[in-house]
């Protein structure tokens, strides 16, 4: 039969033509696909058909990674938007879905920490966090900070001078601690303060964190002033302390400029082979307040000969990174925190669109400048310096980890450095609450969102009787159970595959990039480790061997304990240890994984336990399940307050009626 497969559209100039007359002259998205009809490209424009057009002409000179791209493109999609603005907030979101290969993609790899306030909640919550969770609309988070510990002892010092909630769940039940005695808290957990002063008072650390301290002082003063006036000296009192508080918050970061009325964010990066540090700084009325940290993934650049690197030609490339970093972060703050002014370091390839859109979002006019002499190239030149010192600093980390699996590559002698490394220990008390965790290190660093937690479920097991082997035994089992039948469904899918294309797929698997995506298939499916670090000596290790061989996986997976007392690496099958130096960079990372290990494993055993602890008297209580048990304690806090409750407060709560509520307590007063 004959082949069926298009050609490129820069190789088909008929059908190219027809599909350029096709794109209107209008605001929108467009999506560039290659002949598997994957998303190569989302790009945004404000005239579709002048955009797309200029992708195929000779003399666009298009950076080699784009040149690249346009050169598989077998399709145009577009979607026609009514302004540019949302043309920019479409490309954003549809960027998000697919992450396109050639498009600039952020890193999110919970580096940088972010603050969170839960509007969402009647009484908001204000606390650091690493995951920037996508739950309500209405919660805001402000970040990512670069200097960890600035944004913690910033926090301290608000929670100080502001009034503020100071503990997660009450310490009480029928009255306030301490912090409501000496100022510190309004009495939230006893609902002393309506949810509308509350907000209040969120609000103004709200204004902090935007970088409003001097709007926030404008208001403070008149509020001081006029509590004097009205003999309220308390109240004045406790106004002056918060201003003081304020003043001293902003004092030292001044930034010299001439014109401190204009508020401005500075942006610059510093970018390696594979990486890109972006810095952000905020300046309002001439006072840093803010330095917000982004990482962007640099794609593989084509093979050598091909032109130069993205970030040396001519600042496209960087300029486009730059673009994404700032349209990512407007998107998730309000108006009120858009600058006047945004200086970058490279000009932007759509700085035009940006500009309107903020402007339309802040109300006012936004303008985006390249500057290249005087104060503000300075400014620009130390947000560079920060972007280098920061790319520096994970060169250093990379090289160290680097450095530390290579050694423990030599040490095991692997074939290859072990780039997925998984960790597994056992915590229990007698047996009792038995549970098990894996970690996962990649690359050196601690992969969060590869934890896991394992409940034992070997009846024996129980308290009074432990057998770490055995628990061992189960997890490893539970953990690899059908690896080989995913293995051999990936190959059967590649075998199928090329059966059913014959010579077209068989040209295509000759290309470098299509055989390393067939040939990742497995990896993807199943996760399979380089190497599987186990917590233990020689005991421990022989029950896993043990299972691994049962499952002949043996061969396939690389698996060592390391001992707690004298931080001993034992290989399957040796009877002493291999002689190794305890300061070893492979040895230190094989101690981390260890200590990681034990630390979830311990952490997850004592929530087990706690939680056994907590509902222990309330299974006694016939009609009372283990729902209704969560209502209680959700309601009570706690078993000591729970005791203390009349019949009358316990039939508040959810699903326990009258009856019930005499049973629970008649239980607790026989």
């Amino acid at each position: 039969m004959p082949s069926t497969k298009t050609l490129p559209l820069v190789k088909d100039s008929e059908r190219l033509e027809s599909r350029l007359k096709e794109i209107p002259a209008v605001p929108g998205v467009y999506l560039m696909r290659d002949e598997s009809d994957r998303i190569l490209y989302i790009g945004k424009s404000k005239k579709l058909r002048n955009r797309v057009r200029s992708y195929f002409r000779e003399s666009q000179n298009l950076s080699p990674r784009i040149a690249m791209m346009v050169q598989q493109v077998r399709e145009i999609e577009f979607i026609a938007t009514d302004t540019e603005a949302e043309a920019l907030a479409l490309e954003a979101n549809l960027v998000k879905q697919h992450q396109p290969y050639f498009n600039v993609l952020l890193k999110d790899d919970k580096k940088y920490p972010y603050l969170c306030i839960t509007w969402s909640e009647e009484y908001p919550r204000i606390f650091i966090t690493r995951k920037r969770r996508a739950g309500s609309a209405k919660d805001r988070y402000y970040g990512p900070y670069v200097d960890t510990g600035a944004l913690r002892s910033t926090l301290h010092l608000i929670k100080r001078i502001f009034p503020l909630r100071q503990r997660p769940q009450p310490l009480f039940k029928d009255r306030p601690c301490l912090n409501y005695d000496i100022g510190r808290c309004v009495g939230v957990c006893q609902g002393l303060t309506s949810p509308e002063e509350y907000r209040k008072i969120i609000q103004k650390v709200a204004m902090i964190f935007q970088g409003r301290t001097e709007e926030l002082l404008d208001i403070l003063q008149p509020q001081m002033e006029e509590a004097a006036e009205d003999l309220n000296f308390e109240t004045a009192a406790r106004i002056r302390d918060q201003i003081k508080g304020l003043q001293s918050l902003s004092a030292g970061q001044k930034v010299s400029l001439p014109d401190d009325t204009v508020s401005r964010d500075a942006i610059a990066l510093a970018a390696d082979s594979q990486h890109a540090c972006v810095q952000l700084f905020q300046i309002r009325a001439g006072q840093l307040v803010g330095r917000l940290g982004f990482m962007a993934e640099i794609p593989p650049q084509p093979r050598a000969g091909t032109g130069a690197p993205p970030l040396q030609s001519g600042g496209v490339e960087a300029g486009a990174i730059l673009q994404r970093v700032l349209e990512e972060h407007y998107q998730n703050v309000e108006s009120v925190e858009i600058p006047s002014e945004i200086s970058v370091q490279y000009e932007l390839p759509e700085a035009e669109i940006l500009a309107d859109w903020l402007s339309n979002r802040k109300g006012r006019k936004v303008t985006i400048l390249t500057p290249q002499r005087q104060t503000k190239a300075e400014l620009i030149e130390m947000v560079e310096r920060n972007a280098e010192y920061e790319l520096a600093r994970m060169q250093r980390l990379s090289d160290r980890n680097s450095q530390a699996m290579q050694d423990l590559a030599e040490i095991l002698d692997l074939p290859e450095v072990p780039r997925r490394i998984e960790g597994y220990d056992i915590s229990h008390i007698q047996g009792s609450d038995a549970v098990a965790s894996r970690v996962v290190f990649i690359d050196g660093l601690p992969a969060n969102q590869h934890y896991r937690h394992y409940k034992i479920k070997n009846p024996e097991i129980k308290s009074g009787h432990s057998d770490d082997f055995a628990s061992l035994a189960e997890v490893i089992g539970r953990r690899f159970r059908g690896l080989k039948e995913e293995e051999s469904s990936a190959t059967d899918f590649v075998a199928d595959l090329t059966d059913k294309k014959k010579e077209d797929e068989l040209s295509n698997l000759g290309e470098p990039e299509e055989i390393s995506s067939f040939s990742s298939v497995s990896h993807t499916i199943s996760d399979k480790p380089d190497l599987i670090m186990i917590d233990g000596g020689k005991g421990q290790l022989s029950a896993v061997v043990a299972v691994l061989r049962e499952m002949n996986l043996l061969e396939e997976l690389r698996v060592v304990s390391l001992a707690k007392q004298r931080e001993e690496i034992f290989l399957p099958g040796e009877s002493l240890p291999l002689q190794t130096n305890s300061e070893q960079p492979g040895v230190q990372l094989l101690r981390r994984v260890r200590d990681e290990a034990h630390r979830f494993a311990v952490s997850f055993h004592r929530d087990r336990r706690s939680e056994r602890m907590k509902r222990s008297r309330l299974d006694e209580i016939p009609g009372l399940g283990h729902h209704r048990q969560k209502q209680l304690l959700a309601h009570f806090r706690s078993i000591d307050y729970l005791r203390l409750a009349t019949p009358e407060q316990l039939a508040e709560v959810s699903g326990i009626g009258p009856r019930l509520a005499q049973q629970i307590y008649d239980y607790f007063h026989p």
